[in-house]
């Protein structure tokens, strides 16, 4: 789900008394795909939320959320263990990315400007940004779960972690690009050094715009699902507080159950969809309403 930050000015109006017919008659017709298209669109966002709340709705009770998933085939049971999971997941993904992903956007901005090193490490995130997820999880898997000789909640936590870098990277770099250049040189005549301009100045004047890129990247990695697949897996009980093994998590829970002939599963699959669906709407709009405020 992505956020606009920024709102475009409207297209000037052409002046129509010095258009030919024909050209008023492909605008008018460019016109009209387009605003059927962006209907079109509209329309299937709506189907795919609509088929969520009448089949994920169903699914809701107090025991979705106080009691574990069920074994195969049993009835009742419930999402909380998978939601505590995904949880504790997401969490240590935004505590890994997050320092490395505002201090490489710091010097992509502050220090490195112009330089082919900071080219180069942009080159690279761009990449990383649009990296399928899946590679990632192979990658974690190579590198922790084979080594450590299985799956568990670190090794998923690292690899969300991955995920969300290039977007806290990105972010970063341009709230503090749009940081005023005065700023930093009233800072730096009162006798600070760099260091002290960035984070006591700069820092703080893009603050808002630092905590939506982390907001949005909690947003885009709280319902990947591939590289759980290789990392952190999935069970159907609490995790172990040293996250060892594998640790349940809603997307895992929810390619599982969905995939299963049991119905009393396929039901718990629709809930969990609907749980992380209004989970990233809300990241979303908690976004908007920094950026909003920032203004």
């Amino acid at each position: 789900m992505s956020l606009t930050t920024s709102s475009a000015a409207p297209a000037p109006r052409a002046n129509w008394g010095r258009v030919r017919p024909s050209r008023r008659t492909a605008d008018k017709a460019m016109r009209v795909i387009a605003t059927a298209f962006t209907f079109l669109a509209i329309f299937v966002l709506f189907w795919i939320l609509g088929m969520l709340i009448v089949k994920g709705i169903g699914g809701l009770s107090v025991a979705t959320f106080t009691q574990i998933t069920p074994g195969p085939g049993s009835e009742g049971g419930g999402l909380a263990n998978a939601i505590v999971g995904s949880i504790v997941l997401t969490f240590l993904g935004i505590v890994v990315a997050t320092p490395i992903g505002v201090l490489a956007g710091t010097y992509l901005a502050e220090y490195g400007k112009g330089s082919k090193l900071a080219d180069l490490i942009r080159f690279i995130n761009d990449i990383l940004l649009s990296a399928p997820s899946i590679l990632i999880g192979l990658f974690v898997y190579v590198i922790m779960v084979e080594p450590l000789g299985g799956y568990s909640g670190w090794a998923g936590g690292v690899a969300l972690g991955i995920i969300a870098i290039p977007v806290i990277v990105r972010t970063t770099e341009d709230m503090l690009r749009l940081v005023p250049g005065p700023l930093r040189e009233a800072g730096s005549a009162l006798g600070a050094p760099p260091s002290v301009v960035i984070t006591s100045i700069t820092w703080k004047a893009a603050k808002s715009g630092m905590v939506t890129g982390i907001l949005l990247a909690l947003a885009r990695i709280a319902g990947e699902t591939a590289p759980l697949i290789f990392t952190a897996l999935n069970n159907n009980f609490w995790f172990s507080p040293t996250l060892s093994g594998g640790i349940s998590n809603l997307p895992v829970t929810i390619y599982q159950f969905a995939s299963a002939p049991y119905e009393n599963w396929q039901q718990l699959a629709w809930a969990g969809s609907l749980i992380i669906t209004m989970s990233i709407l809300l990241l979303s709009l908690v976004a908007r309403r920094i950026v909003r405020g920032a203004k």
